[in-house]
C-alpha cells in the first residue's frame, strides 16, 4: 500500500486535521489518514487504485491545497472546513 505525505496549505488546528481525516476517509482508495497540524502534513495509505492528484484535488477542494498552489477560494473553504470539524468533534 503506497504511502504518500502532502504539506498543505491553511492546517491550522485540530478543527482542520478533523475534517481532512473525515474528507479524505470517504475517498474509496483511501485508507488511513494522519494528520500534523504542527508541520502541516496530511499522511495517507492508499488502498486501492485512486492517484496521488486525486488526493491533491480532495484536499484543494476541502480548502487544504499543497503549499503555496492554493489562493484566496481555498483559504476561505479552509475556514469553512475548520469550523465543521470543531463542530463535529476531534477525533
Amino acid at each position: 500500500m503506497p504511502v504518500l505525505t502532502f504539506h498543505v496549505d491553511n492546517l491550522k488546528c485540530g478543527g482542520c486535521a478533523n475534517s481532512i481525516r473525515k474528507g479524505l476517509g470517504q475517498l474509496p482508495f483511501v485508507g488511513t489518514v494522519i494528520v500534523d497540524p504542527d508541520a502541516a502534513t496530511v499522511t495517507v495509505t492508499q488502498n486501492g487504485t485512486g492517484t496521488r492528484d486525486e488526493i491533491a484535488a480532495a484536499l484543494n477542494d476541502l480548502g487544504y491545497p499543497e503549499s503555496g498552489t492554493g489562493g484566496f477560494a481555498q483559504k476561505a473553504k479552509s475556514y469553512i472546513s475548520c469550523a465543521v470539524g470543531r463542530f463535529q468533534g476531534e477525533d
